[in-house]
């Protein structure tokens, strides 16, 4: 069968793509998903912790060891299901700043300034705290703000707030500065991925066909023209040829994957692996960027304010017991409820910096298992890093993870802004209104002072916080990928709409940008078909 639009990767862009596309009953569309349909943990918030290392929902991929990041291979986990990493993510709804867009459009992408994209992102909102003119309430994603109480939070917002920093209605309208509660894509105490507010509601269109498990080898190319993929599905290879286009929504690390194994990259790389080139473009997989992400861990007075009590032996089926009943408690909660954009700089136009206030602590970021004693956790990253590194295939084989290096900390402005930040988070806990609750640090604890031992920490301790962006990256000249239509240059029918795509970190977290990108990708094809 013929269809007119492919999409590969049904993640947060291309279950966006896949409902906006199918909205024209004269369009056929086909989305593949290398991953299952769902998991039956996926629409419970606390389902982040138990998907962060879990085979068969997650791509588990690994970094390469690093000299920079103490030779380490860091875990990068990766959506594997209909949603793609919205189902599996901390669920923090973030837009990032006007600058960020406006950035990317002074760069020459046209239609991607912050009056382009701001319509964008109140579209596909559903936010449930209504009285903000710049939100949208009638969209397909459903947003609120996180409604837990605790003690602990207003703590930490008055501690903030007592050193100087602001308190913020809304971080996601027109100023992002501040200490907030967190919003975050959950309602009635249920994960809002893409797959249930995009996917599930399109599914009755018999004009948008969905395959699960089923693995992307290539696109396919005549001449300069992309006319279909090859995928496989129960061991066997299919080809499926496209009217239209074909649209790669992988995501930051399989979309530069994809293109490379079509004979579409660098040819060094490509003949290296026995991949005849097909279409010479240098930048597929490079400009590869992330947030790495400090955590500083404490000890709390009271045992009751943290989960680390709260959500242990009896206190843990009292948990799940309320939430089956009433859909609030531990279990009804994103990966954090309550954050912050800073300035390591007064002179800094906008903030540079992001923390997440967790009311528990965990042995590790991959673990997960609760310390046994009350405790808490602040989690800090850069907003916009400067370090550049890259993913490139390492065979010609499709199952084969590539081979992705962060080169995080290359840059000294990074090196600078995060030690700066583990400073901040210290200043915070360490202000008079948090003297009830705070014991100690304990990680990396307080004998870690000096800068020289801040990025000892950082380099050999610290892991990611899972928002892989850039290695398809949009604009014009030979660092770019996609021109601002998100079109593969020098190729027709051929498109990438994901994170790869974008040419700067945005300033947060990139599940929103995401979906954004997907929601305008439909846009730009509409348009133009």
């Amino acid at each position: 069968m013929k269809y007119d639009y492919i999409i590969v990767g049904a993640g947060s862009a291309g279950a966006a793509l896949a409902y906006r596309l199918s909205e024209n009953p004269q369009t056929s569309v086909l989305l593949l998903e290398a991953g299952s349909s769902t998991h039956p943990f996926s629409r419970i918030p606390i389902s982040f912790g138990l998907f962060i290392n879990k085979p068969g929902v997650n791509w588990r991929y690994f970094s390469e060891p690093e000299e920079g990041t103490g030779n380490r291979s860091i875990p990068i986990p990766r959506g594997k299901m209909l949603g793609g990493s919205s189902a599996i993510n901390g669920m923090v709804y973030v837009r990032g700043q006007p600058l960020d867009y406006d950035t990317w459009s002074q760069f020459g992408n046209r239609g991607w300034s912050w009056e382009n994209v701001a319509p964008i992102f109140q579209r596909m909102e559903n936010y449930s705290d209504p009285g903000h003119e710049t939100r949208g309430t009638e969209g397909p994603l459903g947003i609120s703000e996180v409604a837990e109480q605790n003690p602990l939070y207003e703590a930490l917002l008055d501690a903030a707030v007592s050193i100087g920093h602001p308190r913020n209605a809304d971080y996601n309208g027109p100023d992002q500065e501040g200490v907030a509660r967190l919003q975050a894509t959950i309602q009635g105490g249920r994960r809002m991925n893409t797959a249930y507010c995009y996917l599930k509601p399109a599914r009755r269109r018999s004009n948008l066909h969905i395959i699960t498990k089923a693995m992307t080898h290539k696109v396919r190319l005549q001449g300069r023209r992309c006319t279909g993929i090859t995928y496989k599905k129960n061991g066997k290879l299919v080809e499926v040829d496209c009217n239209r286009e074909v649209i790669l929504s992988a995501g930051g690390i399989a979309s530069p994957q994809i293109l490379e194994l079509s004979g579409i990259g660098s040819p060094e790389i490509l003949q290296q692996q026995g991949i005849a080139v097909q279409h010479e473009l240098q930048a597929v997989g490079e400009n590869f960027r992330d947030h790495l992400l400090p955590r500083v861990k404490w000890e709390l007075t009271v045992p009751e304010i943290s989960y680390n009590t709260r959500a242990q032996g009896i206190g843990l089926v009292g948990q799940v017991l309320k939430y089956f009943t009433t859909k609030t408690g531990f279990l009804s909660l994103p990966s954090s409820s309550l954050g912050a954009w800073l300035k390591t700089r007064p002179e800094l136009e906008t903030p540079d910096i992001q923390m997440q206030f967790i009311p528990y602590s965990v042995e590790s970021a991959e673990k997960r298992k609760l310390h046994s004693f009350p405790g808490m956790t602040i989690a800090a990253f850069q907003l916009r890093p400067e370090s550049l590194g890259s993913v490139h295939i390492r065979s010609n084989d499709p199952y084969e993870h590539p081979a992705i290096r962060f080169n995080f900390l290359s840059d000294a402005i990074d090196v600078r802004t995060k030690i700066d930040a583990v400073k901040m988070m210290r200043a915070i806990v360490d202000a008079k209104p948090m003297d009830p609750y705070r014991s100690r640090e304990f990680y990396p604890g307080e004998s870690v002072t000096t800068d020289g031992e801040i990025e000892k920490f950082l380099r050999e301790e610290c892991e990611t916080g899972y928002h892989p962006i850039g290695t398809c990256r949009m604009g014009s000249g030979p660092n770019t990928v996609v021109d601002d239509q998100l079109k593969v240059h020098g190729l027709e029918g051929l498109r990438v709409a994901d994170a790869s795509i974008f040419p700067t970190m945005p300033s947060g977290n990139t599940n929103a940008p995401s979906i954004m990108v997907g929601e305008k990708a439909a846009d730009l094809i509409k348009k133009s078909s």
